[in-house]
Formats: structure tokens, C-alpha cells, sequence
């Protein structure tokens, strides 16, 4: 598939597959006329980037991990890498449960003083 049917597919922008494309992150072939075509499972792969993008994991590393990723094939240093985000990611989901919680809690302080407000005197 062309460039364009992947960001359709995807609902990533061309831009945004250009720049996968630049990282190694996506391994286009190119026809005879010097245009990108991709693999159907391009769009499994480009859903799995964003998703580890969305995880806070930068690109660089990314195009680290990918590889063991389909192949199942590890080094103790990807072991290590893989470890390290896992960590850092239950950190983040963590310090994000704290953050929910201590909202949570303002906001029903802001709902006993609304209800108390307009409860007429």
C-alpha cells in the first residue's frame, strides 16, 4: 500500500510516517518509480509505534526494541531496556493514580460547597 492508504488506515498523518520512515521505525519498499509502498502489516506496526509513543517512549528507543518485538529474539541489554520503560511507565501510572486521587478529593470539597451554597438558609 501506498503512503497515503497507510495514514488513512491508520489515521496517522503522511508527515507523521515520514518521520517513522526517517527513524527506521518503518521499512518501506520502493517501486520502480522511486514510490513508498508498504506491507499490510505496516499498519499493525504504525498502531504499536503510536501506542508506545503515547507511553512516553521516545522514538530512538523504539526503533531499539522493535526488532525483538516481532521476532521474539532478546539481548540481556533489550532485556534491560524493556525492563527500564516498564518501570518507568508503572511510575508514571502511579504518580497518575495520585495525582486522580487528590483531584478526586478537591473536587468533592467543591461539591460540598456548592451544595451548601445554594442549600437556602
Amino acid at each position: 500500500m501506498r503512503i497515503g492508504e497507510l495514514a488513512e488506515q491508520t489515521g496517522v498523518s503522511v508527515r507523521s510516517l515520514r518521520y517513522y520512515e526517517e527513524q527506521d521505525l518503518i521499512l518501506p519498499t520502493r517501486t520502480q518509480g522511486g514510490q513508498r509502498t508498504f506491507p499490510a502489516d505496516a499498519v499493525e506496526r504504525v498502531h504499536l509505534i503510536q501506542i508506545l509513543l503515547a507511553a512516553g517512549i521516545p522514538s530512538r528507543r523504539i526503533a531499539e526494541i522493535m526488532p525483538c518485538m516481532h521476532t521474539g529474539q532478546i539481548t540481556p541489554a533489550m532485556f534491560d531496556h524493556l525492563t527500564a520503560e516498564r518501570d518507568r511507565i508503572d511510575e508514571q501510572m502511579s504518580t497518575l493514580a495520585a495525582t486522580r486521587d487528590r483531584l478526586d478529593g478537591v473536587i468533592e470539597a467543591a461539591r460540598e460547597r456548592l451544595t451548601a451554597e445554594s442549600v437556602p438558609a
